[in-house]
């Protein structure tokens, strides 16, 4: 609605997760850093946590998105699926057609395919997005898709990326064998206090603004006490804030655009 008032191609503040609207903030960087480290180091199972709204689907397809050709993928979000149809999900987002229903079977499908990929160079990287929702027995099943490897490396780079009730389930006794399989871990934090406007304004500039949209610096003192750095909550209120501000006819929101947005979301 606001976009042709503030001469914007797109929503700045959308909250879909749109890579190119990735801010590398600290956090977000030694995040970014892991993930390249466990797959370039073929470490096998990488855990990667943060809290609603910090950003890890973002750096996720950011990353995809950064990989080379050589690197092969498959990404599995709101993985509601049983054992089966989570290995089916796996195999066909890699393009395998499975050979026969059964676990069995797309298993030895699956490590036909990696095996092929290591003998031309390639790397091949599993990501589980929401892998909080896995219950303990498709856990398990990525700890034996774990064990596909030659005697040399790993041939199945694994991406567990959740929710901190991730890291809690895997302190389970029962899945205890995982978690001495997980080589490298980061959980996300939010922004710190002076990286949000800059975060607010590098999302301005990749949707166009130009410098056009100015926040006061109380306006984002209040932001980011609305916010406490979490990016999802400053989208949804910075985008409240420019609905306002394209109602009153301006291009500079300040603090009472803030606090009337604010009352409004409570």
């Amino acid at each position: 609605m606001y976009c042709k008032f503030y001469c914007l191609k797109e929503n700045p503040f959308n909250v879909t997760a749109d890579p190119n609207f990735l801010f590398l903030s600290r956090k977000h960087k030694e995040a970014f850093a892991h993930l390249n480290y466990g797959i370039t180091e073929r470490k096998g199972i990488i855990v990667i946590t943060g809290e609603i709204g910090t950003g890890k689907t973002t750096l996720c397809r950011a990353f995809l998105n950064s990989l080379p050709n050589q690197v092969k993928t498959s990404f599995i979000i709101n993985p509601f699926f049983s054992e089966l149809q989570l290995l089916k999900a796996i195999v066909e987002d890699f393009g395998i057609k499975p050979s026969a229903n059964n676990r069995l079977s797309i298993v030895f499908d699956l490590n036909r395919f990696l095996l092929k990929e290591a003998e031309q160079g390639n790397n091949v990287v599993l990501i589980i997005d929401e892998a909080q929702n896995l219950r303990s027995k498709e856990l398990e099943q990525i700890r034996l898709l774990s064990n596909l490897e030659t005697e040399k490396e790993k041939l199945l780079q694994i991406v567990l990326v959740g929710q901190p009730e991730l890291s809690q389930k895997l302190q389970l006794y029962s899945l205890r064998q995982l978690k001495q399989r997980i080589m490298v871990s980061y959980h996300i934090q939010p922004l710190d206090e002076d990286e949000v406007p800059d975060y607010i304004y590098h999302r301005l500039n990749v949707a166009g603004c130009d410098g056009r949209i100015k926040f006061s610096d109380k306006a984002i003192k209040k932001i980011y006490l609305f916010s406490l750095g979490t990016p999802r909550l400053i989208n949804i209120i910075c985008d409240r804030a420019l609905l306002a501000g394209f109602i009153k006819e301006t291009n500079f929101i300040d603090e009472e655009i803030i606090d009337s947005c604010i009352d409004e979301l409570k």
